[in-house]
């Protein structure tokens, strides 16, 4: 199997799946709003019931989308957090690319066929 090299991308492959996976089903507990305001109340507690590790949970509260990605996340999964602070998916790719949401927005705009 080739994977490309795409610099600056992290891929979400079966490695990070893995390592993401707490993560990831942290977030996916998102879809109920009774856990977004659990985790609201309390972002530690929460996270350590979904046993992030030590690299997850600082990316949360430092809220870096990169190293949440870094971390195993997947941005699917990640929209549901960003939703809880008022951000899209939009908002996400802008701060993956280091870009305002509005370049981000020009630049998909540029390159939809």
């Amino acid at each position: 199997m080739c994977t490309p090299d795409i610099p600056g991308t992290t891929l979400f492959d079966g490695v990070q799946a893995r390592k993401g996976y707490a993560l990831n089903k942290m977030c996916y507990s998102f879809n109920s709003a009774e856990n977004r305001t659990q985790f609201q109340r309390d972002e530690a507690a929460y996270c350590a019931r979904y046993g992030l590790n030590e690299e997850q949970v600082r990316a949360i509260g430092k809220r870096d989308v990169l190293g949440l990605i870094a971390a195993g996340g997947n941005v699917y999964y990640l929209a549901k957090f960003a939703g809880i602070l008022g951000l899209d998916v939009q908002d996400l790719g802008a701060l993956q690319t280091g870009m305002t949401k509005d370049e981000f927005k020009a630049r998909l705009q540029a390159h939809a066929g």
